[in-house]
């Protein structure tokens, strides 16, 4: 098994500021805008989005939620381990908001097409849009495309990407692992 870095932790941090002004650009102010980081990793992702927003930026008030797709996928009964579901944290009214979708990996599209379903029991937004850190760009199922992508990544056959932040496995990388 082989392992070459994608990203360091500098790229990293230069592609989050980028993602960040896009968002800016085209939400401005986010009164009509929310971040919504999908469960499990795509929360690490939404949360340093969210703290360059406040932080650096100086925006105020703009919301930000977790949500989890574990029984929405159409993949959930394929597992024969049971599953454990994430917790999902949306404290405010989506209803004709312009959502934001933040995950760490773009891949075959399925976590994205089960965020879709999942966001409708808590209103019927405005518009949604995805961010993903990674855009493993040949490898969908599903018409699903990224409106601000961190990076492509071309990983073929059994080629894997793997995220790392400093929060949940103490140091910030992409990799890319091949068998």
């Amino acid at each position: 098994m082989s392992q070459k870095v994608l990203l360091t932790s500098k790229e990293i941090n230069i592609i989050l500021h980028r993602l960040a002004c896009q968002l800016i650009e085209n939400h401005t102010n986010f009164k009509e805008s929310v971040l919504i980081g999908l469960q499990p990793r795509g929360i690490f992702l939404a949360g340093r989005i969210l703290n360059i927003l406040q932080k650096e930026y100086k925006l105020k008030d703009v919301k930000w939620g977790q949500l989890d797709i574990t029984f929405y996928r159409d993949d959930f009964r394929r597992s024969d381990k049971p599953l454990e579901a994430n917790k999902t944290k949306i404290d405010f009214v989506v209803e004709d908001k312009r959502v934001i979708f933040i995950d760490d990996v773009l891949y075959t599209g399925r976590s994205i097409r089960a965020a879709l379903t999942a966001i409708q029991s808590f209103g019927r937004p405005k518009e949604i849009e995805l961010l993903s850190l990674i855009d493993r760009r040949f490898s969908r199922h599903l018409p699903i495309q990224p409106d601000y992508t961190g990076r492509q990544v071309d990983a073929i056959n059994e080629e894997k990407v793997i995220v790392n932040w400093k929060e949940n496995d103490g140091e910030d990388g992409v990799y890319l692992i091949s068998k």
